[in-house]
């Protein structure tokens, strides 16, 4: 049969009505609206939870998206026959897959693919928390090529000498909760300073501190571990302003001798990685620390079927040149 107009503008990638009648008004009576379809609307596949959905990609954004090659060479590596989409050679480097579906190889290697990177770093004194800086090295100079190629990003900074955990992702949305003071994510420091903690420094930490350069601190903890000519503590913050805890203890007159973060909500810095040296976070680990940000009763919208391949249960080399 004949289509109806409106029948001709769904097959163009437009949806109006189910009538191609007009009324007295010059309007379609069955609907007023006018949506526009994406172009590979046919390709998104449905995700069995909440509804959510994800698009086909292009294999050369796919296979680029690891950081391992270009796209320049992703096309190559296709027209020499060394892609495969489920065991089938890929045509062009333009066919689309779903990467959370579709197995993927390279020269008969499965990719690894991930929507998002996670990464944990044994920070080392002497780097700066910055992607790039003419000042000097930067962490993600500790990392192999192919993870830098990913758009990682610190979240959150540690000075240039403090040292231990630091994560760093591509994974905007989460990272900004980490470090919203409203979220109320804990972030755990060892501190060594010049001279002797009491328990009167506990408690001033414990009131808020208004430095005498108008720093105006929420409420921490300091939980004093030895005291002497020299003290160590922990310090638990649940905000992360310039300099803070050096500012904090500098104001009661107990100057940073050493600092390290060992703790950021309820993940702990692994006892394993040594210093300069890092590896990717596990699945379950991922998901305690989204799941940290739905217990302020704004949960976070992320599905099960993101999770899975967001972070595979494995481990990168903890030598980060390889």
């Amino acid at each position: 049969r004949q289509n109806s107009p409106c029948e001709n503008d769904r097959q163009r990638g437009l949806f109006s009505c189910q009538s191609n009648c007009l009324d007295h008004h010059g309007h379609h009576p069955s609907c007023l609206f006018l949506f526009h379809f994406p172009s590979d609307y046919d390709k998104i596949e449905k995700n069995s939870v909440g509804g959510s959905v994800m698009a086909a990609q292009r294999l050369d954004k796919i296979i680029a998206s690891t950081g391992r090659w270009s796209r320049r060479e992703v096309k190559d590596l296709v027209r020499q026959g060394r892609v495969t989409v489920d065991d089938v050679p890929a045509r062009s480097a333009e066919e689309k897959a779903a990467p959370e579906q579709a197995v993927i190889a390279v020269n008969g290697e499965k990719l690894n693919w991930r929507r998002y990177t996670w990464v944990m770093l044994n920070k080392p004194a002497g780097y700066l928390s910055a992607t790039e800086d003419g000042r000097g090295a930067t962490v993600l100079d500790l990392l192999p090529q192919d993870l830098q190629r990913q758009g990682l990003f610190p979240v959150g900074r540690l000075d240039k000498d403090t040292e231990g955990l630091l994560l760093l992702t591509n994974e905007g949305g989460l990272a900004h909760e980490l470090l919203s003071p409203k979220k109320h994510v804990d972030k755990e420091y060892y501190v060594r300073v010049a001279g002797r903690l009491s328990a009167a420094d506990s408690a001033a930490f414990a009131e808020g501190l208004h430095l005498d350069d108008g720093l105006i601190c929420q409420p921490a903890e300091l939980r004093i571990l030895t005291a002497g000519e020299e003290s160590e503590a922990y310090v638990i913050l649940r905000e992360g302003k310039f300099h803070q805890i050096k500012r904090m203890l500098a104001y009661l007159g107990k100057p940073v001798l050493y600092l390290e973060r060992v703790r950021m909500g309820n993940l702990l810095l692994d006892p394993v990685l040594e210093r300069g040296t890092y590896r990717l976070l596990t699945k379950e680990e991922w998901q305690a620390l989204a799941k940290l940000t739905e217990e302020t009763r704004k949960p976070r919208n992320f599905n099960k079927k993101e999770s899975d391949f967001l972070l595979k249960k494995e481990k990168t080399s903890c030598n980060p040149t390889k």
